[in-house]
């Protein structure tokens, strides 16, 4: 199979457009978010005013269907800088992939145009359900027109912000995942509320929070695909987002090593730069060298998507070697440094922090393992 991956006329316009909008608007509030642990509502508008939540909404609702590929290069390029900033964007397209693939054409039509600008969440853990989504607990009994909905979610990133919910349920009796469905539920329900937001050690500007339903009511038409489809739809989404995240661990890993490079050429030690000490030379490439690595997993994997073939095991390796990779690559970034790494000066401490929790998103590596061996074995 024959890939190119050298970026079109089109992307590289959007990513020069992005990366002064980084430089100028993103960069100065980067720290600031972080340290406040406050949603950056201001990031938002400049995402909605640039189009970038709309990128890969399809153009008859108003986005610009943009591919799988070019969503990667956007969350890298911002990532590099702001991971909260990448995260947000990561999160909302998470929860426009399922409605892209299983809801129906008339709800399309109406909901799509509002996604340009405003947010939507996936919410499927529960502190019963993680890695095992047949844990799910939370139920939405059919009643004549409506679902109600009994149970709680946690995780949920942006689920206090956002304006939809994608939310995974129990529609039936059926054991395992069988009975899993997926509804849209619209952020002024009534029975539907925001339980505790969590205190994280990274990502503080993109929280993670509760989600309760008591006989929250919600129109039939808001399920999404079919009764029982729940599980089909999870996989197939992270599938098409798993990706994404992995793009992000590859900025953080990025821009990681461009200041520590810029260091290493600053810093002077008996006598000399430290850039030009062997030691830091290797551990310098050896970082490009992982780096890349992921990169290009990563740029396969959406290019198998964008070609219509998403890939289980292309995009479970891409974001199990690319998360894996960043958290060493910034763990290494801060040893240059020295003391002044482990400092809150400094961004590497809060990358690093940043880069520990995709590990964890969209199934642990420790389950996208089990997906790339189970597809090898099959």
């Amino acid at each position: 199979m024959e890939m190119n991956f050298n970026p079109s006329e089109d992307q590289r316009l959007l990513l020069d457009t992005l990366k002064k909008i980084v430089k100028d608007k993103i960069a100065p509030r980067a720290e600031e978010i972080d340290r406040k642990g406050e949603f950056p509502w201001d990031i938002v508008e400049l995402f909605r005013a640039n189009q970038i939540l709309g990128l890969p909404i399809p153009t008859q609702y108003g986005g610009s269907g943009a591919s799988s590929l070019t969503c990667c290069l956007v969350l890298e390029e911002i990532a590099k800088t702001c991971t909260n900033s990448a995260h947000i964007v990561a999160d909302h397209w998470l929860g426009f992939t399922p409605l892209e693939l299983f809801l129906d054409e008339k709800k399309k039509e109406t909901l799509f145009p509002q996604l340009l600008t405003k947010l939507v969440a996936f919410s499927l853990t529960e502190s019963g359900a993680g890695s095992d989504v047949s844990g799910v607990k939370t139920k939405a009994e059919l009643k004549g027109d409506e679902y109600i909905i009994n149970g709680t979610k946690c995780f949920c990133t942006n689920g206090n912000v956002a304006d939809f919910i994608v939310l995974f349920v129990k529609t039936g009796k059926e054991p395992g995942t069988k009975g899993l469905s997926a509804i849209l539920v619209e952020k002024e329900t009534p029975g539907f509320s925001i339980g505790k937001i969590e205190d994280q050690m990274g990502m503080r500007g993109t929280p993670a929070c509760e989600l309760i339903f008591e006989d929250c009511r919600v129109p039939k038409e808001n399920l999404i695909g079919k009764e029982g489809e729940g599980f089909k739809i999870a996989m197939k989404t992270m599938d098409r987002t798993r990706p994404i995240d992995a793009a992000i661990a590859v900025g953080i890993s990025q821009g990681a090593i461009d200041y520590a490079i810029k260091y290493a050429k600053e810093r002077v030690q008996f006598g000399k730069p430290i850039s030009a000490f062997q030691g830091i030379q290797f551990m310098l490439a050896d970082l490009a060298t992982e780096t890349e690595a992921g990169r290009l997993l990563i740029y396969k994997s959406a290019s198998l998507i964008d070609e219509g073939h998403p890939s289980s095991i292309a995009s479970s390796m891409a974001n199990y070697y690319a998360t894996d990779t960043a958290v060493k690559v910034v763990n290494d970034a801060i040893q240059i440094l020295g003391g002044y790494g482990y400092m809150k000066d400094y961004p590497l401490e809060r990358k690093y922090r940043d880069a520990k929790l995709f590990q964890i998103v969209e199934g642990t590596n420790q389950i996208q393992r089990i997906v790339v061996a189970s597809r090898l074995l099959a």
